[in-house]
């Protein structure tokens, strides 16, 4: 596929079960080697026989989620290009509902294999455990419906990537346009947010309409499975076996208790620094000493090698794991028109090596995106000898600790990008980004928890603020409007995930890594748009509106 950034890449080990010439793009081609596993499953008579037979089965997972992996990145690096989404619909339409089948079976056979009982128990009890939940999660009837999430979720990034304004007679991505909301100049900003504001909110009722799609299909699937509805059909289908959804209630509580006096505390200080009355939207990302926006490079080149120093620093490892990204042309950073939003790092499984997605502008929270993937991609770099494919990948909440830690270990050296005092500044922006996150974050949540378990609900209703997160009455508008903008546009996904992480186990090849989640406090978001309905305390210091009657326009977010 010539409209990857990186050419063919050898398999980290030599093909043993798969072989070397096949189009794994055409299940005719695919069928065979599934119809040899489950012949071959009654032959494995021993442990060791099991264990080889798994081997195989983990190889040709591998080979099929990397397939899968480059026709996802060719979209999404080009989701204007028609052989691109062709080529990735092919795969969701014609290959992957003939595979979950043939993966429910196998997963049978392997469930109920007599010599299973044989294997290491330490090595096999999470993945014994993990393929018991898919088996009992399965049905049949719900492989359309899922083809149907994945086609819906293609449209979301074709109809945000498209999206470009005209500024002062150039025509701009959205992502380029945030450079200037770190300006001093006050007029300037408010500009730029209200004219990226109303071109967001032109694609309202398209994406009410693919939102409101996702959630039918995803209460179907629940109801198919025996949930009463998504929200606990999803902790099952995420294997989230150590936490419940009342845990997460616990959460959200703990935040507005103890995080969001704190926020609240840096956003009234950022007011008066600023010498405004009240904070607007367009006031949450400039230098609160109103000095010039930082400017950590120039190229995307510059970025990179920069950022090669900060690893080369750290660690000689990920320093030689950086580079090996470069030399393979792993890396697609700038941004341009026609490109999926966000940022995500996807694992290429039968390689074993890591590509990373972002939007870069030359802002600093492009070198913290890259330090986040490159943690995601040294995790993945890490699992390269591991030779079970389920045990390459890692849930959600795990994957984020690489990610987040090494935003904060490569802080430490951000000399590489600036003078001393100017790195400070970044360090300390960063780190109070950190603390804003989590009321962000557990509004998020909350949303998510509301939408799955309020069936039948309506836009009117979501668009009135019908759903209030359980601290929005101290939620400070600012503090969600800055992730907002940051995070507007992320790929369709299901509940309770919030950062990059990387692909899910054997037969969920469609969901590659790095989906992102957003929404809104008490209110909705779309596309960056925001509606606010929050009950605010009377010392409230942010105006969320600004006078622009953006609160009208406004539908639901896309999870």
């Amino acid at each position: 596929m010539n409209l990857l950034p990186f050419k063919n890449l050898p398999a980290h080990k030599p093909r043993a079960f798969v072989p070397e010439k096949i189009d794994l793009g055409d299940w005719p081609q695919i069928a065979p080697l599934f119809d040899q596993l489950e012949r071959r499953a009654a032959e494995a008579t021993s442990a060791d026989a099991l264990e080889l037979w798994l081997l195989d089965w983990s190889e040709l997972n591998a080979a099929l989620d990397e397939e899968a992996s480059r026709r996802y990145i060719a979209m999404t690096c080009h989701t204007d290009n028609a052989d691109a989404e062709k080529a990735y619909l092919h795969f969701v339409e014609n290959v992957d509902p003939q595979l979950k089948p043939r993966q429910f079976a196998l997963e049978k056979i392997y469930v109920a294999h007599p010599q299973g009982e044989k294997l290491p128990k330490a090595r096999f009890q999470v993945f014994d455990r993990d393929v018991k939940n898919h088996v009992e999660l399965f049905r049949k009837e719900n492989v359309a419906l899922e083809t149907g999430e994945a086609k819906l979720s293609q449209q979301y990034q074709k109809l945000i990537g498209a999206q470009t304004v005209t500024f002062r007679g150039e025509e701009k991505t959205l992502v380029e346009m945030g450079r200037y909301l770190e300006e001093p100049d006050r007029a300037l900003r408010q500009e730029v947010w209200e004219l990226v504001a109303r071109r967001r909110l032109q694609d309202v009722d398209k994406c009410e309409e693919i939102f409101e799609q996702l959630i039918k299909l995803r209460q179907q699937i629940a109801k198919n499975a025996g949930f009463d509805n998504y929200r606990d059909y999803a902790f099952r289908q995420k294997c989230r076996f150590d936490y419940t959804p009342e845990n997460c209630v616990q959460f959200h509580d703990a935040v507005a208790k103890e995080i969001v006096p704190a926020v609240s505390e840096i956003q009234n200080g950022r007011r008066r620094q600023l010498k405004l009355e009240k904070l607007r939207p367009w006031d949450l990302a400039v230098d609160p000493q109103n000095r010039a926006a930082l400017k950590p490079f120039v190229e995307v080149g510059e970025m990179v090698s920069r950022t090669q120093k900060i690893f080369n620093h750290l660690d000689a490892e990920l320093a030689a794991n950086f580079r090996q990204m470069q030399d393979l042309k792993l890396l697609d950073l700038d941004n341009r028109k026609g490109k999926a939003p966000g940022g995500y790092q996807s694992t290429l499984n039968e390689a074993r090596v890591p590509f990373i997605f972002m939007n870069a502008v030359g802002l600093q929270r492009d070198v913290e995106t890259l330090l986040h993937e490159a943690g995601h991609a040294f995790h993945a770099q890490a699992t390269r000898d591991e030779d079970l494919y389920a045990y390459r990948g890692a849930p959600i909440e795990f994957c984020e600790v690489a990610s987040m830690s090494m935003e904060l270990l490569g802080n430490e050296f951000l000399e590489e990008f600036y003078s001393t005092p100017e790195a400070n500044r970044a360090r300390k922006t960063h780190l109070e980004g950190i603390i804003g996150f989590f009321p962000w974050m557990a509004t998020v949540d909350a949303f998510q928890h509301w939408i799955y378990t309020h069936a039948g609900h309506t836009r009117a209703e979501r668009k009135a603020g019908a759903f209030v997160a359980p601290a929005a009455s101290h939620f400070h508008p600012s503090v969600l409007l800055r992730r907002i903008w940051h995070r507007a546009a992320r790929r369709v996904a299901g509940v309770g995930e919030f950062k990059g992480g990387q692909g899910e186990g054997a037969g969920r090849l469609q969901k590659i890594a790095g989906s992102r989640r957003l929404a809104a406090a008490a209110g909705t978001v779309c596309g960056g748009g925001l509606q606010v309905s929050i009950r605010c305390r009377d010392d409230q210091a942010v105006d969320s509106t600004g006078g622009f009657r953006i609160e009208e326009a406004l539908g639901s977010v896309l999870i």
